[in-house]
């Protein structure tokens, strides 16, 4: 071989050597394995409701599970109108969780009460039954109030406009052959305004539909005298007759202070719904995580205590999500 041509040789060799040490395939970036991609960052909105009740802590509670537990997921609790409005944030893409009555949304996936009038919402699926909301009727010691009778001709909060505890207050009042013409007025306002306007003497009464106790509740107590107005268990039963979501309860005597012992009420199910097309395997995680991390949400408020694996599924009004199922699957629930 000449001079020349071992010359070329050699500035091919070395070229060659050049292109291949800058490569990018020739050094993997610091702190990440061969093969690793970022996980996709996802976003959740949990749709709670008013900061007085208890699906707002509830919710910050499993958004700080998600947060903790579902990697590339940033969660957080929204403070809402609850169940109705809940229900239609969900439909509309607006939130991927969200806390409703299960009446409220039977009446969303067939048409009806609240939603009368409007094309069935079918684009939501369940994930969880988690606790009883007990249908609370508080009235001002000083009211003279103490049967849902003597709510004739009172002020009464009902709830706010198309939230799960106006379409109870409306049912109640149904039954005992009332309706809100009978009162003296019927003011919808949210657990937060109720509780204000019962602390000032704005309104006689109000029905409250939340878990037990229940913090705007609990707040009017240290300012003023209540009386917890209790139902008649045959009304119950026929009520129960007409709408499946109604149960008889007892509230216990040392729930608020005031009380002089137990008092009979009427109760519907606290729920989560998901958008349809949300993930099945961001929803299996969903699930997984909430019930493998729910002493989390015991911390937060008492009626985690009532969210358990073995009635997740009892009285689902409507279908699960397959995610969910997958979940309830594994662990035998049926």
């Amino acid at each position: 071989m000449n001079k020349k041509t071992l010359s070329l040789w050699l500035v091919f060799i070395l070229t060659l050597s050049l292109m291949v040490g800058c490569s990018p395939a020739a050094e993997e970036p610091a702190g990440e394995e061969p093969g690793d991609a970022p996980a996709e960052e996802v976003f959740l909105s949990v749709a709670t409701g008013g900061t007085g009740g208890t699906y707002y802590p509830l919710g910050g509670a499993i958004a700080k599970i998600f947060n903790e537990n579902i990697a590339g997921v940033t969660a957080n609790a929204q403070s809402t109108g609850a169940s109705a409005e809940n229900v239609n944030l969900v439909a509309q893409g607006e939130a991927e969780l969200a806390f409703v009555q299960n009446d409220v949304t039977y009446y969303a996936w067939t048409g009806t009460e609240t939603f009368d009038g409007q094309e069935p919402i079918t684009n939501i699926r369940g994930m969880a039954m988690l606790y009883p909301e007990v249908i609370q009727v508080i009235a001002t010691a000083d009211s003279g109030i103490t049967s849902i009778e003597d709510l004739a001709g009172m002020k009464v909060a009902v709830g706010a406009p198309g939230s799960g505890t106006e379409v109870n207050a409306r049912q109640i009042l149904e039954e005992y052959g009332m309706t809100y013409d009978d009162l003296g007025k019927a003011d919808y306002l949210s657990f937060n305004e109720a509780a204000d306007q019962l602390k000032n003497k704005q309104v006689d009464a109000a029905f409250v539909t939340g878990a037990l106790p229940t913090s705007a509740v609990t707040e009017v107590t240290q300012t003023a005298d209540i009386v917890v107005v209790a139902m008649d268990a045959g009304r119950i039963a026929t009520l129960a007759e007409k709408y499946p979501f109604y149960t008889e309860v007892s509230i216990p005597g040392d729930t608020y202070n005031g009380m002089s012992g137990d008092v009979t009420s009427a109760a519907v199910m606290a729920m989560l719904i998901v958008p349809e097309d949300l993930s099945e395997d961001l929803v299996y995680n969903m699930t997984k995580s909430m019930f493998e991390q729910r002493q989390v949400i015991i911390d937060t408020h008492a009626r985690g205590n009532d969210i358990k694996l073995e009635t997740a599924l009892a009285g689902m009004p409507i279908d699960l999500h397959a995610g969910a199922q997958k979940y309830y699957d594994e662990q035998g629930i049926e």
